[in-house]
């Protein structure tokens, strides 16, 4: 069943499971799939635990000791969190031991309703950080313009960071130059480099979503031969630019200084378009020194049928080129549809988080010990 997974992984792709409950920690489910199915890495966002505490399963007591406690809803959320990450965590050490730290991670991310604030942003993540106390816990931040001073901060600070919500090579590049700055910061300041690690989560699929709606919507032939074209072709280019980035003279005084690369992580890998195989973006997104972040069903689907052929990514940049540049020869504006992309994006997982709020809330009220 695993075979392909395990080509993967011997390709260089770092399998990481983008989903976290505390009913998949307390069954052992997450250690069967580290153990099983390659699985070397958790992701979490918003909406992840907004499904996972809304399911109720495996926190009514957390929840009822929360409610004697009389805690606000924020700091329930926070508890509740960072408690899953810690277990998962935990869970993962050994995997985090055994690759000197590169896998073997769980990401947690800061409150969405920071995104468009620098200062807030890194106080958060600091205080994440020491909430979960855990070596093999990366902060979350998304890829707004005040995340990308944050980045910096953070890591110059010694935290480890999945930089979450890129859509664009513009902002990709900026994120990499926040990295870089980070680990100089961090460097001037006397920290251990080789301690630091990060990823950069290239979001896929929701660009095909957006520009297939848009190629449909001119319902030409030759804006259909585009479909389910974008997605790909723009996660190639951004590992194009990964490796302008870390071949550079910037990067090498880094790494000499025992600095690690900030890896490329493919995310939103799960298929929305049932037009399309399955495992489109496990399949075609294969370079070395990547994650990919995988939905269970997706991590399930490329177990019982993934054609993992080698390197996919390398190679490809001029044809993906061509492919974003008859996009624009159309009339579809990249720079907007990235642009409503991360704006969703960071909608999405607000909404989310104030759902989570919601329903914790009530929760709290309904297990409150009575007067």
């Amino acid at each position: 069943m695993t075979d392909a997974l395990k080509r993967l992984s011997d390709e260089g792709v770092a399998i990481w499971l983008d989903d976290l409950s505390r009913k998949r920690i307390t069954s052992g489910n997450l250690a069967e799939l580290i153990d099983q199915s390659h699985v070397v890495g958790v992701t979490t966002n918003p909406s992840i635990f907004q499904k996972a505490i809304s399911s109720g399963e495996g926190y009514e007591q957390q929840l009822a000791d929360l409610a004697a406690r009389k805690v606000t809803v924020d700091e329930a959320i926070r508890m509740i969190t960072t408690a899953d990450v810690r277990d998962a965590a935990d869970i993962l050490r050994p995997v985090f031991d055994a690759t000197d730290g590169q896998d073997g991670r769980v990401s947690i991310e800061v409150d969405p309703r920071l995104a468009h604030d620098t200062r807030a942003t890194v106080a958060e993540a600091k205080q994440l950080a020491w909430l979960v106390d855990r070596p093999n816990t990366l902060i979350k931040i998304p890829a707004t313009k005040a995340g990308l001073p944050a980045i910096a901060d953070v890591i110059g600070r010694g935290i480890s960071v999945n930089v979450t919500l890129i859509f664009s090579l513009e902002r990709y590049r900026a994120v990499m130059d926040a990295y870089l700055t980070g680990l100089e910061q961090a460097k001037t300041a006397g920290l251990d480099l080789s301690l630091i690690h990060s990823v950069a989560s290239f979001f896929v699929s929701r660009v095909d979503t957006e520009i297939d709606k848009r190629l449909d919507a001119l319902g030409t032939d030759e804006a259909k031969a585009l479909r389910g074209k974008a997605a790909l072709a723009n996660a190639r280019l951004a590992y194009q630019a990964y490796e302008e980035v870390f071949s550079s003279d910037r990067w090498a005084a880094l790494e000499k200084a025992g600095a690690n690369k900030q890896r490329a992580l493919w995310a939103s890998t799960g298929v929305k378009d049932p037009a399309y195989k399955d495992t489109l973006y496990v399949d075609d997104l294969v370079a070395p020194n990547t994650v990919n972040t995988m939905p269970e069903a997706t991590l399930e689907a490329t177990a019982d049928h993934g054609q993992i052929t080698g390197d996919t990514v390398r190679g490809t940049y001029e044809q993906a080129k061509a492919e974003l540049d008859a996009l624009a020869k159309l009339g579809i504006s990249y720079d907007d549809v990235v642009q409503l992309l991360e704006d969703e994006g960071v909608d999405k997982f607000e909404q989310s988080w104030n759902d989570l709020l919601k329903s914790t809330e009530a929760e709290l009220k309904r297990l409150a010990p009575e007067a």
